[in-house]
């Protein structure tokens, strides 16, 4: 079971001021490891990992740090339920499980730390289960979304 809140505000507010606290700056943005070659840091039982990661950072003398987070909002709730209910291969299951995800509107879900070294990306990220629910819903509307896929004309039989 996992030791972490189901709002990682605060955490944020933590992480914030201990990077702070450490001389860094924070650039705000959000690190996609598809796109640059990243390392992810491996979080296994330590809820605290990353203030290791910070002072790995300053010790890297990293100039500064990325920082993400992601807040549900109603608004993203909306749309979710909306792309589910005209999906092809979507169950009320999954629609109930989306309207569960109610309750956490307004809360953080998401954190991403990063630096650069080296030409590598190191990444840190720390989610909520209720998160990682929503992104498994979003991928689901995502893959069974009804987009009717048009035959290429060139591609006669």
């Amino acid at each position: 079971m996992s030791s972490l809140p189901e709002d990682l505000a605060g955490l944020k507010d933590d992480m914030v001021a201990f990077i702070e606290g450490h001389g860094m700056r924070r650039f705000h943005g959000y690190v996609d490891a598809e796109e640059v070659p990243s390392v992810l840091w491996k979080v296994e039982d330590n809820p605290d990992g990353w203030k290791d990661f910070v002072e790995l950072a300053k010790a890297a003398s990293a100039p500064f740090l990325t920082m993400d987070s992601w807040q549900f909002r109603r608004e993203d709730l909306d749309e979710l339920l909306e792309r589910l209910a005209n999906a092809e291969f979507t169950n009320d299951e999954d629609l109930e499980e989306a309207r569960w995800l109610r309750t956490y509107a307004g809360k953080t879900g998401f954190i991403q730390l990063g630096f650069a070294h080296q030409g590598v990306t190191m990444v840190y990220e720390v989610s909520t289960e209720w998160y990682d629910r929503y992104q498994r819903l979003l991928e689901l509307a995502e893959d069974f979304g009804g987009i009717p896929m048009e035959p290429d004309q060139g591609d006669e039989l």
